[in-house]
């Protein structure tokens, strides 16, 4: 059984093969200290404005609360819309944004398409949940292979023989499964494709990777929120969503079996264990070989122009910008990733996306 699609038209997707050119950037072991040894997070006096921001909604809960801590912490004030990479990209092209979130790293061509050199630092490290529907039946387990039959539609019912010989012991329900999925330009989508096709021939070989790629089953949502939204309402259905959503709607998530065969929830830990193995020619990390990792675990970035001179833009402006993103990828920060089932940043890796803001200019010069 086939679902129309409830929303709007999808659109094509992202190619995979630019991503390998970018790794170097992004994962390099650098410091970003001043010399006192504290971050560059504080705000220049006369900088305060508000900050406005748009994207991927996979690291829309951690944002939520690091935002009002900032708020607290120095009263500048920052918006941030979850609109989903695809327009998030657009709002950056469009200089509608200070910054932007973005969950794949963006194709060369994506960066040629920008009318002035962006820079891309990492941000948080979350998972891509599996959250199903399915009252009396908890702890689900299901493999990479499985979740692809069902999103192509070869299983399609919860009490299948192969879905139950993954859950000895539990009674599952003869019921009709509803896979849910992102009808919009998703850099969740995108890494939960990309997890698919790590995983299943069948899968990379018809649907691909992409971050809204044609899904030949199933029903269409719009935005993490829409999702959850849907699984939420509707008896046997099954979905995925970014850290948190799972707890923020009260949702059942699924143990996803890794590549060493263990069945894992996304948790702090899980996430961490697959973020260890990041390096500078691997920053996808799903289905990570890590005995506890959780499989579909994924970095998260924001983008920003290197030159900050732009569109009548003020310094005060570009420092507001430059100094809450130093402090988002500071330990204060990530300790509230931590608290909402994200990760906090490999030591390596947050230590590159301070130097990288160090790089981040105004009229040429350094934004202290």
């Amino acid at each position: 059984m086939k679902f129309r699609n409830i929303f709007s038209k999808p659109g094509g997707t992202l190619p995979t093969a630019a991503i390998s050119a970018l790794c170097v950037a992004f994962i390099l072991l650098a410091s970003a200290m001043t010399a006192s040894g504290e971050t560059k997070d504080k705000v220049p006096a006369g900088s305060r404005t508000v900050v406005t921001a748009a994207g991927a909604t996979f690291p829309l809960p951690f944002y939520n609360e690091a935002f009002k801590a900032y708020w607290q912490r120095n009263s500048v004030p920052v918006t941030y819309a979850g609109i989903g990479s695809s327009k998030g990209m657009e709002s950056l092209r469009n200089l509608q944004t200070d910054f932007v979130g973005i969950d794949v790293p963006p194709t060369r061509e994506q960066l040629d398409s920008l009318p002035a050199q962006a820079v891309v630092v990492p941000m948080c490290v979350g998972a891509v949940e599996i959250a199903y529907n399915l009252e009396g039946v908890d702890n689900l387990r299901l493999t990479g292979e499985l979740l692809a039959d069902i999103y192509l539609g070869e299983l399609t019912r919860w009490n299948d023989p192969r879905i139950a010989a993954v859950n000895p012991g539990k009674q599952l329900p003869d019921k009709e499964i509803y896979p849910i999925f992102r009808l919009d330009g998703s850099g969740t989508t995108y890494a939960f494709t990309y997890y698919l096709s790590q995983t299943s021939g069948e899968w990379k070989s018809s649907v691909g990777t992409g971050m809204h790629p044609q899904f030949p089953h199933g029903v269409a949502a719009t935005g993490t929120p829409g999702i959850a939204t849907l699984i939420e309402k509707i008896p046997g259905a099954i979905g995925y969503a970014s850290s948190g959503y799972s707890v923020a709607y009260n949702l059942q998530r699924a143990e996803i079996q890794n590549a060493a065969g263990n069945f894992m929830l996304p948790t702090a830990e899980s996430i961490a264990a697959a973020a260890r193995e990041a390096s500078a020619t691997n920053i996808m990390i799903t289905n990570s070989t890590a005995p506890e990792a959780y499989p579909i675990s994924c970095f998260s970035w924001v983008m920003l122009y290197k030159e900050q001179d732009y569109a009548g833009r003020s310094r005060g402006e570009a420092e507001a910008t430059v100094c809450v993103l130093r402090w988002l990828a500071g330990p204060e920060a990530q300790v509230i990733a931590s608290r909402l089932n994200y990760a906090p940043l490999p030591t390596e890796v947050a230590a590159k996306a301070l130097e990288t803001l160090d790089k981040v200019t105004y009229k040429g010069k350094e934004i202290k």
